[in-house]
């Protein structure tokens, strides 16, 4: 199933959609917040006519099993180049799993000035990379859903053990040459191993409390993103992960920034 179908909604009113959490694209059994957050901006498109997210925000309120769903949505602003809608998902049981709120509006050339003060991260080929292939356990089944390539100094479950330095950078796209569209980064942004992973301290997996994409342009170029994420600050039983995405050509894609939480005792 391509994450098109994965994520696919039905209109019920002008407001409300249904829909499905797919098996396998969870971790640890809960749906990976990422895809949720995709879900959330699929259904901001079809309600404000606008193709493409912006910016999404989204809190994660409860464990998101696979099953049907229902996303509300309500625009707040209608405006001649964003649109801001909230959306929210809740589960077969009425349970409300997702929050979150989002501007859509339409990315293309801009006749704007430009200044980037970075550059895409230095990875090797894409086949000297280390792929991640999903288990039933970790790496968790929804690995299986998109193809990573991690560089090898980044692989935290590899011979070698973390690296030492809280950071992942990789290649990303989806199986079976399914394009990338800007829903697609919303899912791009949240795919990797976390951060933590390679901090060389005792955590588990960090469940995610809110997430934030910035998409800036539409993937063109290529069939592959160079994608990076690192953190600065692990305190107060929180971390902080924040990523970018280039395209082949070196055009940075999208930006993202979230919070974790390290689970007690870690």
């Amino acid at each position: 199933m391509s994450f098109a179908e994965a994520s696919g909604l039905i209109r019920i009113d002008d407001k409300t959609w249904q829909g499905e959490i797919q098996p396998h694209w969870d971790i640890l059994g809960n749906a990976n917040g990422g895809y949720l957050l995709a879900i959330a901006a699929r259904a901001g498109v079809l309600a404000s006519g606008r193709p493409d997210p912006v910016t999404i925000t989204g809190h994660f309120l409860a464990p998101a099993a696979a099953g049907p769903i229902r996303v509300a949505t309500e625009i707040l602003k209608e405006g001649r180049r964003l649109a801001t809608v909230r959306s929210e998902i809740f589960n077969g049981d009425g349970r409300r799993l997702v929050a979150t709120l989002g501007s859509y509006g339409e990315l293309g050339p801009a006749d704007t000035p430009e200044r980037v003060d970075a550059e895409p991260p230095d990875l090797p080929p894409v086949d000297d990379c280390v792929r991640v292939v999903a288990t039933e356990t970790f790496p968790p089944p929804f690995m299986g859903q998109v193809d990573l390539r991690l560089h090898p100094e980044d692989v935290p479950f590899g011979a070698t053990g973390s690296s030492g330095h809280p950071r992942v950078r990789g290649w990303f796209r989806w199986p079976d040459d399914e394009v990338i569209d800007t829903i697609g980064l919303v899912v791009a942004v949240d795919a990797f191993p976390p951060t933590i992973f390679n901090a060389n301290l005792p955590a588990a997996w960090s469940p995610t409390i809110e997430l934030t994409s910035h998409i800036r342009e539409r993937p063109t170029v290529g069939e592959w993103l160079r994608c990076s994420f690192n953190t600065r600050f692990i305190t107060g039983g929180f971390l902080e992960e924040d990523g970018e995405l280039w395209d082949e050509s070196g055009r940075l894609i999208a930006q993202s920034r979230q919070l974790a939480l390290l689970p007690q005792g870690a």
